[in-house]
């Protein structure tokens, strides 16, 4: 528990780096209670609080906070590897003393954009929205709610990118709607057109000002129809079809940055949340009693909570372990048919109606595979790097969401 007298076997912050003092305070569980209380000033702290804090202090008094921690080289926790004692003590510096990234993110007036804005902007983060739009951007995040924020139009991007710490690249056509020969050009060109130029904007800066980069490919496992038995990793091979295409694509435009820019490809799932994606539209069916699996069911449904794919985007920020292939998919995926069955329990309602392939076919012609072809993804780069899910399991994820206030 926090605050709890330090054991005479701990040993002293010298001989064992912050870490130590991290365990003697009462370890992972502590983490928010410690990081919510070192900000209110010494009184009212527990001693094994003032212990943590007093620790953090000479850590970045000493020269070895935030820029060593973040590489993992931190000399007050000597142990040789970046482990969750070093990443707790540099949240709790970011936290306490108000240490600052300022990241530029396209597509921030999106599903998952959105909430990653908020998140920065509640953290005191410098935020930079890059966007087409100015005026429907401000609509989104007006100056009396996000002080602060930049908003830029294309031709001041370059700026805003040369001062940022890093970019997250989020921007692209929606791919849940009918494809015509045009769409499925927009749906590729505006994607690799828009990372094509953040790459380019990133190389122009200097080595010293280069940011880091978050882009996000998404269905790149997909193959020519379903498949129910194999299941996909950061290490198995591209799909064929015309959405794996556009992921292969999409990533070599990224990979065209800078050697000395860290890039994370981060390959989402489904993103679930009340305010959009796929959930946002299958509610108010099964809140009619029209609700049902689409297709057979069999397919695989790899999902991710939005509150989920935020972290992982913001652990990839702030952690240099961070990078190269990750998938961005809850550790348990379902099938599609179960992940009906437990929104259909959540909101009292039952799953019954299913929507078969050729009513999906009729409605979106080529772009029902979306939702017809399933695979079954797993994170095992996130799971290595010890990124802690808040939703491991759908039904969890699903309760949550529906408990949250609109």
């Amino acid at each position: 528990m926090v605050g709890e007298e330090r054991p005479a076997e701990v040993k002293t912050r010298k001989e064992r780096g912050c870490g130590g003092w991290v365990e003697a305070v009462g370890g992972r569980k502590g983490v928010g209670k410690v990081c919510r209380r070192l900000g209110e000033g010494w009184e009212g702290l527990s001693k094994g609080e003032k212990e943590l804090k007093r620790a953090v202090r000479g850590c970045v008094k000493a020269g070895k906070g935030c820029s060593r921690l973040e590489r993992g080289k931190c000399k007050m926790y000597p142990f040789g590897s970046f482990t969750w004692q070093a990443w707790f003590i540099n949240r709790l510096i970011i936290c306490w003393l108000g240490t600052e990234m300022t990241v530029s993110v396209t597509g921030a007036t999106g599903f998952i954009g959105r909430r990653l804005v908020q998140r920065l902007h509640a953290d005191n983060h410098r935020v930079r929205v890059l966007t087409r739009s100015r005026s429907k951007a401000q609509v989104i995040f007006p100056v009396k709610d996000f002080p602060g924020i930049v908003i830029a139009e294309e031709p001041e991007w370059k700026d805003c990118i040369q001062g940022s710490n890093a970019v997250v690249n989020l921007a692209g056509m929606p791919i849940s709607t009918r494809w015509s020969p045009e769409i499925k050009k927009e749906i590729k060109d505006s994607r690799i057109r828009v990372t094509s130029k953040v790459t380019i904007k990133i190389f122009s800066a200097t080595a010293l000002a280069s940011p880091n980069m978050i882009n996000f490919p998404f269905a790149f496992y997909k193959c020519s129809g379903s498949s129910e038995t194999r299941v996909f990793d950061e290490q198995s091979p591209s799909g064929n079809d015309y959405l794996a295409e556009v992921c292969r694509e999409w990533e070599a435009s990224a990979l065209r940055v800078n050697m000395n820019v860290r890039l994370a490809l981060i390959r989402i799932g489904v993103v679930l949340g009340k305010d959009g994606g796929a959930l946002a539209k299958m509610i108010p069916l099964f809140m009619m009693f029209a609700g049902g699996p689409l297709g057979s069911g069999r397919q695989w449904f790899s999902w991710i909570h939005l509150d989920d794919i935020v972290n992982l985007i913001y652990e990839a920020l702030t952690n240099p372990s961070y990078k190269g292939v990750i998938n961005g998919t809850a550790p348990n995926p379902v099938r599609l048919g179960e992940m009906c069955d437990q929104l259909g329990s959540v909101l009292g309602r039952p799953s019954w109606l299913p929507v078969p392939d050729f009513a999906l076919k009729a409605v979106l012609g080529e772009g029902a595979t979306v939702v017809l072809d399933g695979q079954k993804v797993v994170p095992a780069r996130a799971k290595e790097l010890g990124f802690p899910f808040r939703y491991p399991y759908v039904k969890d994820a699903l309760r949550a969401i529906m408990s949250q206030e609109s």
